[in-house]
């Protein structure tokens, strides 16, 4: 009977522990973060407005994409949010120098701590009219 009790016990033990091992594993914040394209504005001018996504479990601005339409591949990007009188302000990273092309997520954080539904924009340092795309 005692063994009988012991075979069952770690029957049910080892079954624990292949259900935990085959749960999913938890999202990472970049997997529930929406992404945006935008066309930028001159310096500290204004590009396409997006509102920080309110389902999004990101509170960063993240660049993770840039086209420099205009010039030879590379301009310089600030994030800019507008408060709550109306007036633009660029975020406290200020112009990052990115080159055309693809980045992951938290390299380059224009704006951070950005709260939900914030407008927000980018600017271009040397000119505007280029593309970038943002993960909120």
């Amino acid at each position: 009977m005692k063994k009988a009790i012991v075979a069952g016990t770690l029957a049910l033990a080892s079954a624990a522990t292949c259900m935990i091992a085959l749960a999913p594993a938890a999202s990472a914040a970049p997997d529930a973060c929406v992404t945006s394209t935008l066309t930028t504005g001159g310096r500290e001018g204004v590009g396409t407005i997006v509102r920080k996504s309110s389902t999004s479990t990101c509170s960063d601005l993240n660049l993770t994409y840039a086209d420099d339409k205009t010039s030879v591949g590379f301009d310089q990007y600030a994030g800019r949010l507008r408060n709550s009188s109306g007036v633009w302000d660029t975020c406290n990273a200020g112009y990052i120098g990115v080159s055309d092309g693809t980045y992951p997520v938290d390299r380059y954080l224009p704006c951070t701590d950005v709260l939900d539904n914030t407008p927000f924009t980018v600017a271009s340092y040397f000119n505007g009219g280029d593309t970038v795309r943002i993960v909120h």
